[in-house]
């Protein structure tokens, strides 16, 4: 038995002394505090960090719980949400851009190529339901064929020489059917651009000759046309030309009509044209004997008076 009255060792059943175990123990004791303050620091960091999430600018978060969509989508700015249980997906709403080739056959069979760009945006109301129908590479998934599919059924209404006479309606049916395809997807298109249609180069070469043989049939049309103008204008003058002959000849008939009624009136009025149009100078030769003189001047009778002027110097010289 152990006596009571023995003197206690200060030394383990090892020989170690006691004072020495203590201290031992008690830096371990603060190690482990130590750890485990430092565990519970890192657990709030991390449970603070997957508690608060921080959607950007120009974008709506898609919240997931455990893997399902939410029916609910977080906007701008910083959010809570359940740590580890729920996961946000970031979707951008602002303005993006999408351009595709795509290529068609028209009513006649002509091949048709074309480029489509358009300026979309997601409805930022239903990011959720797009993230959960299309999922994030919902472009190549819906964009394009959507593209495609529009194009070819637009295309296929008209004929190739169609789709450049009346290429602005074309590129309005194609948009329009692009744009009711895709907002039934909450997507909105902002802006379509399509370029010029691209046809074989065997069909352009036949337009090329078409536009430049109707060229041609216009340019002699204007010909014939300026060939018509000409012909009509003589015409026109030929017609006032005659008018005119015809108006001097009923003139100079009236006249004539005229100068006969006054001739049988008074047979003197030749003469008296002709002194009109008399100059003054008599001329070289009347004619012979019988001829009819120019004008015959009026003969007055001598007056009484110089009759007996001229006898008085008779008298006195008797």
């Amino acid at each position: 038995m152990r006596n009571p009255f023995k003197k206690s060792s200060n030394k383990t059943p090892e020989g170690e002394p006691l004072e020495r175990v203590g201290s031992g123990y008690s830096t371990w004791t603060n190690k482990i505090v130590i750890i485990a303050a430092l565990v519970t620091f890192l657990v709030v960091i991390l449970v603070l960090t997957e508690s608060v999430v921080i959607v950007q600018a120009g974008h709506r978060g898609v919240v997931l719980y455990l893997g399902a969509v939410e029916n609910r989508v977080l906007g701008e700015g910083a959010h809570l949400i359940v740590p580890f249980a729920e996961q946000v997906v970031p979707m951008e709403v602002r303005t993006l851009k999408y351009q595709a080739n795509a290529s068609a056959a028209s009513n006649d069979l002509q091949q048709v190529e074309t480029v489509i760009a358009l300026n979309y945006h997601l409805n930022p109301a239903d990011v959720n339901k797009i993230y959960q129908q299309l999922g994030p590479d919902y472009a190549d998934r819906v964009i394009a064929p959507t593209i495609q599919e529009s194009v070819k059924a637009s295309v296929a209404k008209y004929n190739a020489e169609e789709l450049i006479t009346k290429r602005a309606i074309v590129k309005d049916v194609i948009a329009n059917t692009i744009r009711n395809s895709l907002s039934a997807k909450d997507i909105v298109v902002e802006t379509i651009f399509i370029t010029d249609f691209k046809f074989s180069d065997a069909f352009s070469n036949q337009v090329e000759d078409k536009v430049v043989a109707f060229q041609k049939y216009l340019t002699e049309l204007n010909n014939l046309r300026g060939i018509q103008v000409v012909a009509n204008q003589t015409v026109v003058q030929a017609q006032a030309q005659a008018k005119a002959n015809i108006a001097r000849a009923d003139g100079e008939s009236q006249a004539i009509r005229i100068i006969t009624s006054q001739l049988r009136q008074d047979p003197q009025y030749l003469q008296w044209q002709a002194i009109n149009k008399w100059n003054g100078q008599m001329p070289y030769s009347l004619g012979g004997q019988g001829a009819i003189p120019f004008f015959q001047l009026p003969q007055s009778q001598p007056s009484r008076a110089s009759v007996s002027g001229s006898q008085q110097p008779q008298n006195q010289t008797k």
